[in-house]
């Protein structure tokens, strides 16, 4: 088969893989978004990692979700502010410990499993080090990149 052909040939089945792919991506994103949505409400799930996720979908699959996302009322600035500085809000990392030291406590005191508790304890701290060492406000961004210092810790 010659190029003329392949391309012929082999258009139809491409477009069909992407018409798959966006699907896929979209319903990933919708997924992602309940979750988030879910993540909200109910403590020891986490929204952020499930709404940058939506975001990613959505970039994939779908523009007019992308921008809806970007502009909603309470996500937009979370994620505005994440995916162009880094920024992980000071009160997010707060809630997050507050969530994290109850959902020890409450296992701990619902099972009395002592290794349990330790091990999802070192990994809530493993995780809690992750979101502090990024800024929490632009403000303090901004602080950090005047001083040439890094952003995360690692970059």
């Amino acid at each position: 088969m010659n190029q003329l052909e392949h391309a012929f040939f082999n258009h139809k089945k491409d477009n069909n893989m992407t018409k798959i792919k966006k699907a896929f991506w979209l319903i990933l994103g919708f997924l992602s978004l309940g979750m988030a949505y879910v993540g909200v409400i109910l403590p020891g799930i986490p929204f952020s990692i499930f709404l940058v996720f939506a975001a990613y979908c959505f970039a994939k699959s779908s523009k007019k979700m992308h921008d809806w996302i970007y502009n909603h009322k309470y996500f937009g600035p979370f994620l505005t502010n994440w995916t162009q500085k880094s920024v992980f809000p000071t009160k997010g990392k707060y809630a997050m410990i507050l969530v994290m030291s109850s959902s020890l406590a409450f296992l701990y005191f619902s099972t009395g499993n002592i290794k349990a508790t330790l091990w999802s304890g070192s990994f809530m701290a493993l995780v809690a080090i992750w979101a502090w060492r990024y800024p929490g406000s632009v403000n303090e961004w901004e602080t950090r990149q005047d001083a040439g210092k890094k952003i995360g810790w690692l970059k």
